[in-house]
């Protein structure tokens, strides 16, 4: 996997049980019908700004969400934030993926929250780049089990040799448990979600060296009502 062409379309062959694969599959429910497709031009566009931008930062997430990357193909990104990948991405074209309502996610607006602020190139992922979720319940999100990570690591370390990272931000205990052993630099903060969201924004200003937040930047607001 030499470029970020080759790391999108391998990504696309994969297929487990109780998974959505978004750069693969298109949910009959939701998705527009070349919706897999868009969502690998996305991911591919996401990486090339990176490579072209000189990201020296991987941000490392668990799973993909239900509400966000899912639906968008960018991990950590829901639909509500394609504008805000785009611009940090370098301009790059981000298009929705599917019919009707565009849907937020809460931890997508607390981690855009702060990439805007920060403003240089990240490239994000996940531990296990696909959604996991319940069997025979799409809409859901589960923990990955470890033979699905074991199935799914090479594409870690093919995206570790592609970008070159200085350094990876593992967002979540999970997540950096899994990237423990990695010879790159981690630093593991808050997850965002049931009540970290302050935790992890003072994290990420420490890591950034930025001012510590006001009471007013720890609250995140949705920009607009979740659907189902």
């Amino acid at each position: 996997m030499k470029t970020a062409a080759d790391f999108v379309d391998a990504l696309s062959e994969i297929t487990l049980d109780n998974t959505f694969n978004p750069y693969r599959d298109n949910c009959p429910v939701h998705d527009v019908p070349e919706a897999a497709k868009r969502r690998r031009t996305n991911l591919q566009r996401c990486l090339e700004a990176c490579l072209e931008g000189e990201a020296d930062t991987i941000w490392v997430a668990r799973d993909l969400g239900y509400r966000g990357g899912r639906r968008t193909g960018v991990p950590l990104t829901d639909e509500a934030h394609l504008n805000d990948a785009s611009c940090l991405f370098a301009g790059a074209p981000l298009v929705r993926a599917t019919i009707g309502a565009p849907v937020a996610e809460r931890t997508a607006t607390i981690t855009w929250g702060q990439l805007r602020v920060i403003g240089k190139p990240v490239m994000l992922w996940n531990v296990f780049p696909l959604h996991p979720h319940a069997p025979g319940d799409a809409m859901t999100n589960r923990c990955h089990k470890k033979s699905e990570r074991v199935a799914t690591w090479p594409f870690m370390l093919a995206l570790l040799d592609l970008l070159k990272p200085r350094k990876l931000v593992a967002i979540g205990r999970d997540a950096g448990m899994a990237l423990a052993d990695l010879s790159t630099d981690v630093s593991v903060v808050r997850h965002p979600s049931y009540g970290g969201q302050a935790e992890f924004i003072a994290g990420i200003r420490e890591i950034y060296d930025l001012a510590p937040a006001t009471a007013a930047t720890t609250e995140a607001t949705l920009p607009f009502a979740e659907f189902a």
